[in-house]
């Protein structure tokens, strides 16, 4: 991301420069806008990180609400038959499947800061399992590739986002996201299978494969992630006694209901949206009151994260609409858009959307921060075609470089075989099927 951004705010000073000493039909008035829009993207920034904190906090408090009610547990109990089938390799009743089911429940629920620790944990009890110290196992890499892709019911940083973004219907990506992650998980699962035969699990003949001594050092949880996902970790070890799983059949119907939703949006989803976001307040506060939560106690404390998200976020927001401000004022966001719109436009990818997929995979808060930048573009806003697309890219994928650099860190995992390859394939399905859906539903 560093070099990303140094390239971004160069590139537009170098075409301002071109621009305002007339060379190329020079614009002696360039040098003063790129200046102006650098001091009003910051400023915007900050105001578009102050009208997040009220949505912001409405959500993480009621994620606490369904959290302290076991939303988690559910949903870890119903996935625990069919990641015990994905993963022969694992025990059923080992530590690593339960650490790895509740990080897959969490990202179905947009829990991120409950997921990587799951997830680090995870890690660590499939390394013990691992035969091969250094190089990643088949489970490590299935694992990841499912990590990276999951299923998400709800993206609640993207619906606040454009909710703050003036959208009339915020989460009208909750469709467009369910089908693309659908696909995107289907494809990193069939591929991960498939990659095995390729990449089998061979001894490296290098020493510092060989030797355990030599090899990287395993990094603690702790030591990762943030003093705030201390509790998630806790929690961790507690449901994961408790999520021993439901029948078969309760799974597969679960499966199929969610699977289901897809085109029950396409048909009815007009109609349902203005009924989603009162429908999940409502549910979430009923179903925390039915498991004896005591509701406005939880929904107070998970709010109190939202102003600290908000503010967190600032300084990405900053970098990104600043270099994405300075690029439009320079005329160079014109160069780079119009040859790559000429290309993909035709197939329903905007230049805004490549970018968004080429970034998505990248940096989590630098796409975070570039979806910000598009969705307040009077040009664009977030309830056209490219809004859609751009939002749902964002929810339909995770960031696919920082997962593997924690999660192998974690471990001292210095070959990934094929770990790369998936990830990236899932990208790129998670992509293209963010353009087919945005197209049926909101026309391409």
């Amino acid at each position: 991301m560093n070099g990303i951004f140094l390239a971004l705010v160069l590139s537009a000073f170098a075409v301002a420069a071109v621009r305002q000493v007339g060379i190329a039909g020079g614009d002696a008035e360039t040098m003063a806008r790129l200046a102006k829009a650098i001091i009003e993207d910051s400023s915007q920034a900050v105001t578009l990180a102050i009208g997040l904190v009220g949505v912001m906090t409405l959500f993480l408090g009621l994620m606490k609400v369904a959290e302290a009610g076991g939303l988690l547990a559910i949903i870890a109990r119903l996935l625990r038959p069919l990641l015990v089938r994905l993963f022969p390799s694992v025990p059923a009743e080992h530590p690593a499947m339960g650490a790895m089911i509740l990080n897959i429940a969490a990202n179905v629920l947009g829990l991120g800061n409950a997921a990587t620790p799951f997830g680090i944990r995870a890690m660590q009890h499939l390394d013990a399992l691992n035969p091969l110290k250094g190089t990643a196992s088949n489970a490590m890499v299935l694992f990841l590739a499912i990590n990276t892709s999951s299923v998400t019911l709800l993206p609640t940083g993207v619906i606040a986002l454009r909710a703050a973004a003036g959208s009339a219907d915020p989460a009208g990506i909750l469709p467009t996201t369910l089908f693309a992650t659908i696909c995107s998980t289907m494809v990193a699962i069939v591929m991960a299978k498939g990659c095995q035969r390729v990449w089998p699990m061979e001894p490296m003949i290098s020493s510092s494969a060989a030797s355990p001594a030599l090899a990287a050092p395993h990094v603690a949880s702790e030591e990762l992630d943030p003093a705030a996902d201390a509790d998630a970790t806790a929690q961790a070890i507690a449901l994961d006694d408790s999520a021993r799983g439901f029948p078969a059949w309760a799974s597969m119907l679960a499966l199929l209901a969610v699977v289901l939703l897809v085109p029950a949006t396409i048909i009815w989803g007009r109609a349902a949206a203005p009924w989603i976001i009162p429908a999940i307040v409502a549910g979430l506060l009923t179903f925390g009151a039915i498991r004896r939560v005591r509701v406005y106690e939880a929904f107070i404390d998970g709010a109190r994260d939202g102003f600290q998200v908000a503010v967190r976020i600032i300084p990405y927001l900053v970098a990104i609409l600043v270099a994405v401000g300075m690029l439009r004022a320079s005329g160079a966001l014109d160069l780079l858009i119009r040859p790559l719109g000429a290309v993909t436009a035709p197939i329903g990818l905007p230049a805004e959307g490549l970018l968004m997929g080429l970034l998505r995979a990248l940096s989590g808060s630098g796409a975070f921060a570039y979806l910000a930048s598009v969705l307040n573009d009077p040009a664009i806003g977030p309830d056209s075609y490219t809004g859609y697309l751009v939002s749902t890219i964002q929810g339909s994928t995770e960031t696919t470089f920082y997962v593997l650099a924690v999660y192998f860190g974690a471990v001292g995992i210095r070959r990934m075989r094929h770990a790369v390859v998936v990830g990236l394939a899932a990208d790129v399905a998670g992509v293209a099927a963010s353009v087919l859906i945005c197209a049926i539903l909101h026309g391409g």
